[in-house]
């Protein structure tokens, strides 16, 4: 079985604060959220075999914040193919190189939103999600290489934060 999981970098400084888009941080809240995600996600146990991070600041920490938590700091790496601005179709081929049978994507939107439907649909068209700040999405099938995984469960950070407390 073939899991990938999709997050979305957590809550950031504005655009427009004075800093290049690349360079913009997560907020102390930001990070404070992110925390709680990675316990959430701690508790669910998935396996993952490796995380791979947009290279941007906010997903950068948002990712290591995870791998930290997670226990996974060495199957951590950063890659420009999911940076901002990256493609659907581009994530996806560079998904369909990769050995690992359970993986944790982070990055950003739209790019993010418009994979999880272009992996689930199959092909092509609109995104038909929008993944908050935070939300972890998984899904599942026989392989990368498939052109349809199924989407076994899509959360929010809040949901995550919940899990956390318990």
């Amino acid at each position: 079985m073939y899991e990938l999981y999709l997050m979305r970098h957590g809550i950031a400084v504005d655009a427009g604060a004075g800093l290049a888009d690349a360079d913009r941080p997560l907020t102390p809240r930001g990070e404070k959220r992110v925390e709680r995600i990675a316990r959430g996600l701690d508790r669910l146990d998935l396996g993952l075999e490796r995380i791979v991070s947009s290279p941007v600041a906010r997903a950068r920490r948002t990712a290591e914040i995870v791998a930290e938590i997670l226990g996974l700091q060495d199957a951590l790496e950063f890659s420009n193919v999911i940076q901002t601005g990256a493609t659907a179709e581009g994530v996806r081929r560079f998904l369909r190189t990769r050995p690992e049978r359970r993986l944790l994507l982070v990055g950003h939107d739209p790019t993010l939103s418009e994979l999880l439907a272009l992996l689930i649909q199959g092909g092509g068209g609109p995104a038909t999600f929008a993944l908050k700040k935070g939300a972890v999405a998984a899904l599942e099938g026989e392989s990368p290489a498939e052109d349809q995984l199924e989407l076994a469960w899509l959360a929010t950070p809040r949901l995550f934060r919940r899990l956390a407390r318990d």
